[in-house]
């Protein structure tokens, strides 16, 4: 099991993923908007999505887990 975190604070901008989707390691699973700029953040692991912990629009925390790969 592998989790996606936020590196930093910021907003969702887009979420590219649901669950039951499969990924790879390294595709781009969301889009998060910090200090003005627009960062892919990347899945950690191939796998399945477990779960999306987060949806577009909302705010996150540095460290939250964003999304959770099985």
């Amino acid at each position: 099991m592998a989790d996606v975190n936020a590196p930093m604070p910021g907003k969702i901008c887009e979420v590219k993923v649901s669950p039951g989707d499969t990924v790879i390691e390294d595709q781009e699973v969301l889009v998060l908007e910090a200090m003005k700029m627009e960062m892919p953040i990347v899945a950690t692991a191939a796998g399945t999505v477990k779960s999306v912990n987060c949806k577009t629009g909302e705010a996150v925390q540095g460290g939250d887990i964003l999304i959770v790969i099985d």
